[in-house]
């Protein structure tokens, strides 16, 4: 397959991703002002997670705007997991809610949200990447 296909089926699939998700089931907390400023929370579990996203689903009903910004935060007890990124370990990270799941019937809520992490992606340079290849 040639590069310009699998860039014509990722298109088509929508399955772009920046980062390798893990599943991983932690709780976490959301938090946002509404359109009137009012601070409003939610307790959530993840679903998976990676460096630069995740996707969470909320514990009770809750209603977020698509672009939405909110803080996200993994609960303290779970922080120090392995498969916990780096910037969730220390605390809140501001988030951009990317994608609303599908609704609930029972409740006319989403039943998750795809976050964007707004986090700066680590970049390796080629000379780490290579002295990384030699050491393994």
């Amino acid at each position: 397959m040639t590069a310009t296909a699998a860039i014509r089926e990722k298109a088509i699939t929508g399955r772009q991703r920046i980062g390798d998700r893990r599943r991983v089931s932690v709780p976490g907390r959301l938090t946002w002002r509404d359109s009137s400023g009012t601070l409003r929370f939610v307790s959530v579990t993840t679903r998976d997670i990676s460096e630069l996203d995740a996707f969470v689903e909320c514990d009770r009903p809750a209603s977020i705007p698509l672009y939405r910004l909110v803080h996200f935060q993994v609960e303290t007890p779970a922080r120090s997991g392995k498969d916990i990124p780096d910037a969730l370990q220390r605390g809140k990270v501001l988030s951009a809610v990317y994608r609303v799941g599908p609704y609930q019937s029972s409740t006319g809520t989403p039943q998750g949200y795809a976050l964007r992490l707004m986090v700066e992606p680590q970049r390796q340079t080629v000379q780490h990447r290579e002295a990384l290849a030699v050491a393994n």
